[in-house]
């Protein structure tokens, strides 16, 4: 499978190399174009490829991974989505980090904001929870998995999502539909930053 990046940086760049590992093709953009993902493409790797967000965005699944400021512009500058698969992985912060604020997003959760941005994709939230350092880090650790989340509106999306996670070797709880789960999940939400493993009984 082919997945589009839209960011290309630390934190995309860690889920690329998750989605490399398990033998799927990525192509990474920005908005500075293809030329400044260049080098990152060549030092992830073979199957590793720079793209415009244009060229990202028409993969099966791509990753939403910019900042919450460009979000909005980011996605208006994109055509309509034609049934794509659109995994969320922003939050909802204001700034770069070091002096981040939380983003006023009122009654909606941020995925389903995104949701209304990109009309014609299968919005997903997933993977926000993690930083790039625990993306990279092993996912098996003392015979507990780590944990994943994902939440959407659509069970077709929602299950191909988790089962790409699960090809990353993550443990995938499913915590519903895109309001509920969506605020589970951002920045603010109570599983937002925790470091969760699931181990067997």
């Amino acid at each position: 499978m082919k997945l589009g990046f839209i960011g290309a940086g630390d934190f995309a760049q860690a889920v690329a190399k998750r989605a490399l590992k398990a033998a799927h093709e990525v192509l990474l953009s920005n908005s500075r174009g293809p030329d400044s993902v260049r080098g990152i493409a060549h030092q992830l790797g073979a199957g590793a490829k720079p793209a415009t967000i244009e060229e990202a965005a028409t993969c099966q699944i791509v990753v939403l991974a910019v900042p919450w400021d460009r979000v909005a512009e980011t996605l208006a500058s994109l055509p309509r989505w034609k049934n794509q698969i659109l995994i969320d992985a922003t939050n909802p912060f204001h700034g770069k980090a070091g002096s981040f604020t939380p983003a006023e997003v009122g009654n909606l959760s941020t995925s389903q904001l995104v949701a209304a941005l990109a009309p014609g994709a299968r919005v997903v939230k997933a993977l926000n929870t993690l930083r790039a350092s625990q993306v990279e880090a092993e996912v098996v650790v003392n015979g507990a998995r780590r944990v994943a989340f994902v939440s959407a509106d659509n069970d077709d999306a929602k299950v191909t999502v988790s089962a790409l996670l699960d090809e990353f070797g993550y443990s995938v709880i499913d915590l519903g539909n895109l309001r509920d789960g969506g605020l589970i999940q951002q920045a603010g939400g109570p599983l937002a930053g925790r470091e969760l493993f699931e181990g067997e009984f």
